[in-house]
């Protein structure tokens, strides 16, 4: 296992460990806080029913038949009170009263009254002038049973003369604490999910940045001088190819799919002619014919192996996300050396390839790769090149970049084709031949520039023709000379 993906393993099973103790900690701590809530309820009524009862408070005794009266009314109430997904037909209040002994002189269950309360604390703090509560259950050993009471001290001006208890079984919220519980684990469960599924996605996103910082300092330390802003273009160019590897990963199927279709139908044209040529070979024919169909099969083979070949050299191409090792690069020289390599193919049609200006400009990038990419553009402007025609090369610099040119004197681009030019497969035929290209020639120009931090144009110029516009950010410090002129 690779050290990025166990940095990737870890740090997700931190995430499930931390997303665990927190959705326990939520969960445990429900139930408290509902029963302190249901708590803080029951003081106001404990201290409002102290307040009734001591109106009815004659000669310092307790008077409680007004609420008896009370109570079988209230228990006898019929109404139906819908609450989220509970709906609650009954009230399940229940009060006591005890004497300044402690003895019960009211309960609205009737159940104990005349019995003994002085040892539960909400009787026996209260009549110490104590804040009292309890929770116990109706019925020893189990918990559904459990009834939590508050105590109110009932006082006269000589003094605490009994305590009114306000009880709620703790089964009547607790189907809200269960609901509660419930909910929340559903909503951790699922948020943890997806976000393990989002990591799982972006897990290039997530593991790459680790592997970003040390190609970052490698490139670093290479550098001979300090310059700020190439630091930051390299930085922005690295964050890019990390985002285009989680975007590949994530739509890879769809555009493999996209590559072999579209390449299916490429290579299906030039297969049926070496079909068709193999079979017409297997009759009899003059020596003439029969080299005339070994010419084509020639011809089709070479095409494929051609596509296959560009096609291979493309995707390699589109995987890498950054220039490994990128060196200043004088523009002048290179396109010196393009117009030269491309003079004996353009000598065969009669045309001529110059470079105009004497100005210079050096970017910083991979030398071989941008003199691919000007040959690309070089050999389509001398397949689209009338006899007797110039291709003109130029370089023009601006504050923070610099254009190379390539300027041929043909037919131009039809308006049909100016949006798909750079399309893979896409091809206009030559002039003279009427044959097309493998249409891969400018999808490779334009990867190029995308990784020179560039980009590439292909366009009409104003007096005729076709003219491709390269753009490539300058070199910083002492590689970015100025102009001679």
């Amino acid at each position: 296992m690779g050290r990025r993906n166990r940095i990737f393993i870890g740090v997700l099973l931190i995430y499930i460990a931390g997303m665990a103790f927190m959705l326990y900690r939520v969960v445990a701590d429900i139930d408290p806080r509902y029963r302190e809530s249901a708590e803080e309820s029951l003081v106001e009524t404990s201290h409002l029913l102290a307040s009734l009862i001591e109106m009815d408070v004659v000669d310092g005794v307790i008077d409680t038949p007004r609420l008896q009266q009370l109570f079988r009314t209230l228990y006898a109430r019929p109404f139906s009170a819908q609450i989220f997904s509970l709906n609650k037909t009954r009230v399940e209040l229940r009060v006591y009263v005890t004497d300044s002994r402690g003895y019960v002189m009211f309960d609205s269950l009737g159940r104990h009254e005349d019995e003994d309360f002085s040892r539960w604390r909400d009787v026996s703090e209260t009549l110490r002038g104590r804040y009292g509560a309890r929770t116990s259950r109706d019925v020893e050993g189990d918990p559904l049973t459990s009834v939590m009471y508050v105590g109110a001290p009932i006082t006269t001006d000589h003094g605490i003369i009994g305590v009114v208890s306000v009880g709620k079984p703790v089964q009547s919220f607790g189907q809200f604490v269960d609901a509660a519980r419930e909910n929340t684990i559903k909503v951790g469960l699922y948020s943890a999910l997806a976000v393990l599924v989002l990591a799982i996605i972006m897990s290039l996103w997530l593991v790459r940045p680790f592997g970003l910082v040390a190609d970052y300092t490698r490139w670093v330390r290479r550098q001979t001088s300090f310059s700020p802003a190439r630091m930051l273009r390299r930085a922005a160019s690295q964050l890019r190819g990390a985002y285009n590897e989680m975007r590949d990963a994530v739509a890879g199927r769809n555009y493999v799919a996209d590559y072999v279709q579209t390449l299916t139908h490429e290579v299906k044209s030039p297969l049926s002619a070496i079909r068709g040529a193999a079979e017409l070979l297997q009759e009899p024919m003059p020596d003439a014919q029969r080299q005339h169909f070994v010419g084509n099969i020639a011809r089709e083979t070479r095409r494929i192996q051609e596509l296959v070949d560009r096609m291979m050299e493309l995707t390699a191409l589109e995987n890498r996300r950054t220039l490994d090792n990128a060196q200043p690069v004088a523009l002048r020289a290179l396109l010196e050396d393009v117009a030269d390599s491309a003079s004996a193919a353009a000598s065969a049609r009669q045309v001529s390839v110059t470079v105009q200006g004497a100005g210079d400009a050096v970017v910083e990038g991979d030398a071989f790769l941008l003199h691919r990419a000007l040959s690309n553009l070089v050999d389509n402007a001398v397949d689209f090149s009338p006899a007797g025609g110039t291709i003109e090369l130029a370089l023009q610099r601006h504050r923070r970049t610099v254009l190379v040119t390539v300027r041929d004197h043909g037919p131009g681009i039809p308006d049909y084709a100016q949006e798909k030019v750079f399309e893979k497969f896409y091809s206009l035929a030559r002039p003279d031949s009427r044959k097309k290209s493998t249409g891969l020639g400018l999808a490779f120009v334009r990867e190029i520039a995308a990784l020179h931090d560039g980009r590439v144009e292909l366009g009409n110029a104003p007096e005729g023709g076709a003219i491709a516009t390269l753009s490539l950010p300058l070199a910083d410090g002492l590689h970015a000379r100025k102009d001679p002129t």
